[in-house]
C-alpha cells in the first residue's frame, strides 16, 4: 500500500503518522535503507506540520489583530460582538 501524499494530510494525520514511524523505528530491527526511508518521510512530515502550524498562527494573528486579511463575515461578526460588549 502506498503512503498518502503528505500535502494532502491534515495536521492531525501528519502527527499521527510521525508517531507511527517513531513507534515502528523503536520496535523493529530495521535495515539501514528502511531506517533512512522512514527518516526521510518523517522529515517531510515534520516540515508539513511546521508549515500548517505557521498558517494557523498567521490566521490566529489576523483574527486577534483584526487585520484586513480577515474574511468579511468574520469582521462583521467581530463588530457585532464589540457592539454588544460595549
Amino acid at each position: 500500500m502506498r503512503a498518502p501524499d503528505i500535502a494532502d494530510l491534515t495536521f492531525e494525520e501528519a502527527v499521527a503518522e510521525l508517531e507511527k514511524i517513531t513507534r515502528w523505528l523503536e520496535t523493529h530491527n530495521a535495515t539501514i535503507d528502511e531506517t533512512i526511508l522512514a527518516f526521510e518521510r518523517g522529515t517531510l512530515l515534520k516540515r508539513h506540520c511546521e508549515s500548517l502550524l505557521s498558517e494557523a498562527e498567521a490566521r490566529i494573528d489576523a483574527i486577534a489583530n483584526d487585520t484586513p486579511d480577515r474574511p468579511e463575515p468574520q469582521r462583521q461578526a467581530r463588530r457585532r460582538l464589540d457592539k454588544t460588549a460595549g
